[in-house]
């Protein structure tokens, strides 16, 4: 592979913490990212704001305005995990699909594309700058858009279940299940939307567990132990 988008969660920047940041857990992150970019690895990243925002927990305000909330969420995290890569050594860019002032980028295929090939590590914030879309759907669309090989999502969990290992002790692990059986048994790697935009564009993913030591460099140097996601 030569192009890959990394999804994380955004509670998994928060380590024990559950919110906010958590920099020891962020810098952990960035020193495997640096690996695989020091390997001439092009990598962007999507984030999600778990560890601010979910805006579908509230009962109260519109859903378009939570969502807004939670694109919100995801800029300031992006802002804040590129920096970190910086502090490790790593040139970053942070792109949103709207306006956000000299804090970032506005996105376009082709200075995404340019600023990876420029050796950056590029950070997609803000969703699709829509509401209604997950990250999920978000990461999926630029990974499409920038011609990615693969999506990496760095999850809680190990890899994708036959059902909750959290509730069935007796949970079975997929070693490598296609897409549509993933939509078909509605495992929910990802969200529905994701699912059939990776089906439809031959997107394939490599699922694996953030909180497993090393976890992105080994899904990235023949040790995977998580579950592929064929197309």
């Amino acid at each position: 592979m030569k192009r890959v988008l990394l999804k994380l969660r955004g509670e998994a920047l928060a380590g024990d913490k559950k919110t906010g940041f958590d920099e020891a857990t962020c810098i952990g992150v960035a020193r495997q990212v640096k690996q695989l970019v020091d390997n001439r690895l092009q990598v962007a990243i999507v984030t999600g704001g778990g560890n601010f925002w979910r805006g579908r927990t509230s009962e109260t305000i519109d859903r378009t305005k939570a969502d807004q909330i939670g694109m919100l969420a995801t800029v300031m995290n992006c802002i804040y995990v590129s920096d970190i890569f910086r502090h490790v050594g790593m040139k970053t860019e942070v792109f949103t699909p709207f306006v956000c002032g000299a804090f970032t980028s506005l996105f376009s295929k082709d200075a995404a594309v340019e600023a990876l090939k420029e050796g950056k590590v590029i950070f997609f914030a803000g969703g699709t700058g829509h509401p209604y879309f997950s990250t999920d759907t978000g990461a999926v669309l630029r990974a499409i858009e920038i011609e990615a090989d693969a999506m990496l999502l760095a999850k809680a969990i190990d890899g994708i279940y036959d059902s909750d290992p959290k509730v069935n002790p007796e949970a079975v692990k997929y070693d490598e299940i296609s897409i549509q059986e993933v939509i078909d048994r509605k495992l929910a790697a990802v969200d529905l939307t994701a699912s059939i935009m990776c089906l439809e564009n031959k997107m394939p993913m490599l699922v694996f567990g953030l909180n497993e030591e090393n976890s992105i460099v080994k899904t990235m140097s023949g040790n995977f132990t998580g579950t592929k996601v064929t197309v």
